[in-house]
């Protein structure tokens, strides 16, 4: 295959600040360094701030994600560092909540990386649960090809 390999350091690559949410006085957010990103998977550096929570949500690919330090809950599931999970094309899960000292994560979904909802109703009440309110998302570079999907 033309092109291969492809070296990338973390280093080199840019933090994205996807999604963001008020917690009383601060501000919690999910940063993205995005390490490969075609059409035909993306692989992704992800630190998420302490207490961030991310709605439940399937992907229209499959989905590993592996937490490298920290810890989170994924739905009633503890995932402290080591921590493998695999999501199949079009299931969901979550909610994930970041532990106290947030959770860093390598992630890779090999096909279409959007995401779609789930249970947003129970995602709303479980953030006035824990008095979070969901921020707009920061707009973020996405390549081009996935800006052409989205139209």
């Amino acid at each position: 295959m033309a092109g291969s390999p492809r070296f990338t350091h973390l280093d080199d690559q840019a933090w994205q600040e996807c999604r963001r949410q008020q917690h009383g006085e601060h501000t919690a957010s999910v940063w993205e360094r995005w390490l490969e990103f075609s059409p035909r998977y993306l692989s992704l550096y992800a630190r998420w701030d302490p207490g961030m929570i991310v709605q439940p949500h399937g992907h229209n690919s499959d989905h590993v994600v592996f937490v490298i330090e920290g810890d989170m809950t994924c739905g009633d599931r503890h995932c402290p560092a080591g921590t493998h999970i695999a999501l199949d094309q079009g299931d969901t899960f979550g909610p994930f909540v970041a532990g106290p000292n947030g959770v860093a994560l390598f992630e890779v979904m090999m096909g279409d990386p959007r995401s779609f909802p789930a249970d947003e109703e129970g995602y709303a009440r479980f953030l006035a649960e824990h008095g979070v309110q969901q921020l707009p998302n920061p707009p973020i570079d996405l390549p081009e090809f996935v800006e052409d999907a989205r139209n």
